[in-house]
């Protein structure tokens, strides 16, 4: 039940310094101090304030803690919060979880804290979807465009399109209502014209989906060429480690190996294949097969040729296998005396844009990172005021809102009855409140609590 005093470990549960126990709800003060022994009673605290002492069950003492007292309004969840700060062992976190439960408090679900938070008003829906996803940050890029998120840029630009539709709407069925004097002769040119601002807007947010998607998931990305060509030092240069086994013998790498690597504030999911060339060796082949059929669906494709050694049928194989994609071709190599040059390579493979690397020596690896960022976000990233879709939810919702206002357009453009407008007008309403959450359904909105951590 919404009222219930939920509590749960909100630290990991690993062995660290420090580990918190989260309570919040009603009987939060209560619940506190039916277990801790210290100068005063948390019920009768200031708010904001951190208390010195133990945490007991029964006559035996658990440990010794710091416990925050938090009172409602001003608090995450809207209620009245206590943390508990503990030493960061599982074994004294789960005995401190334990007497609270025991003492009145119920086992909060999965995203229950920020479920409460969302409930009580102190945050939006992609706020709540933004706190997920802060958690799940892994690159600097993702961290940024969440932290912007949860500081309610999105919620802001959704409630400034929906105003704006909601203005047009009230408009129209106060003139349907009382036609005598308000007169919509002539608003579908106005209509149309804010229709078509609220469309550009739309049509923006959706494209920021795709740099979107990159902050947030990386860039699936696969490292193909010859055999020996330097596929798998380059994996090894930018994991940073040992990844893939490097020998003199060409067709070492025969399997797919797979790698989440950080170049340049963006994770790139890198796969690196088997050496592509004509081969009778059944193994081998089935690696060159799998490299192929990877190629074709990767985000990018880094092409490395040895630069040392001449071209061949195989790089003419391997060249009309990348042609139309985002490709980046690497003359690896470069430290050694080389037969090809950017030059001749770029003759070959046209607008392919060609950087000279030696993995070996690590250089290049800076103006590979320039090109990925220049090839993946358009322009420079700027988390003070533009938005950045990540979530596939909130994307599919501007969608439909973009479709039913051009629908808006499509009805003033062939004299439809104004009735028909804010129909339209509507749905778009309605499909944008869907991201703030103002326009969902419980089921919803318990299936998108439900992917967060316990104790969140």
């Amino acid at each position: 039940m919404k009222n219930d005093t939920i509590a749960a470990i909100s630290t990991g549960m690993t062995n660290s310094g420090i580990g918190i126990v989260r309570i919040s709800g009603d009987e939060a003060f209560d619940i506190a101090d039916r277990i801790y022994k210290g100068k005063s009673k948390i019920a009768e605290s200031e708010s904001h304030t951190i208390h010195y002492g133990h945490i007991t069950d029964g006559s035996e003492t658990i440990d010794e803690v710091l416990v925050m007292v938090m009172k409602s309004p001003r608090t995450f969840t809207g209620e009245n919060t206590v943390e508990i700060n503990c030493h960061g062992g599982t074994f004294v976190l789960k005995r401190v979880l334990e007497a609270v439960l025991k003492n009145g408090a119920r086992a909060a679900e999965p995203g229950e804290f920020t479920k409460r938070a969302f409930l009580n008003g102190k945050m939006d829906l992609s706020q709540a979807e933004a706190v997920i996803d802060v958690i799940n940050s892994e690159n600097e890029y993702a961290l940024q465009s969440s932290i912007s998120q949860l500081k309610g840029n999105i919620k802001n630009k959704i409630n400034d399109i929906r105003n704006e539709i909601i203005y047009h709407t009230a408009f129209i069925e106060s003139a349907l209502d009382d036609p005598e004097h308000i007169s919509v002769e002539g608003y579908g040119e106005t209509l149309k014209s804010a229709a078509e601002k609220i469309i550009t807007e739309l049509e923006k947010l959706i494209r920021s989906a795709d740099n979107g998607r990159v902050m947030k998931e990386g860039i699936n990305t696969v490292i193909v060429g010859k055999p020996n060509a330097g596929k798998s030092s380059l994996l090894n240069v930018l994991s940073g480690h040992e990844r893939a086994i490097v020998t003199d013998i060409e067709g070492t790498t025969r399997d797919i190996l797979e790698e989440q690597v950080k170049l340049g504030g963006l994770s790139l999911n890198v796969i690196d294949t088997a050496g592509i060339r004509r081969t009778d060796d059944v193994i081998e082949k089935i690696g060159v097969d799998k490299a192929q059929e990877y190629a074709k669906n990767a985000d990018l494709i880094i092409y490395v040729v040895d630069a040392s050694k001449d071209l061949d049928e195989n790089d003419d194989k391997i060249l009309g296998l990348v042609t139309d994609k985002n490709t980046i071709i690497l003359l690896n190599k470069s430290d050694l005396d080389t037969v090809i040059t950017a030059d001749i390579m770029k003759e070959k493979a046209g607008d392919i844009p060609v950087i000279s690397v030696s993995a070996k020596e690590e250089q290049g690896i800076r103006e590979l990172e320039e090109k990925v960022k220049e090839m993946f976000l358009k322009g420079e990233i700027s988390f003070n005021d533009q938005i950045y879709i990540t979530n596939i939810r909130q994307k599919n919702a501007l969608s439909q809102a973009l479709e039913s206002m051009k629908k808006v357009i499509m009805s003033i453009e062939d004299g439809m009855p104004e009735d028909f407008y804010s129909i339209d007008l509507m749905d778009a309403y309605e499909s944008l409140g869907s991201i703030t959450g103002e326009a969902v359904g419980e089921d919803l909105i318990n299936e998108i609590f439900s992917k967060f951590c316990m104790g969140k």
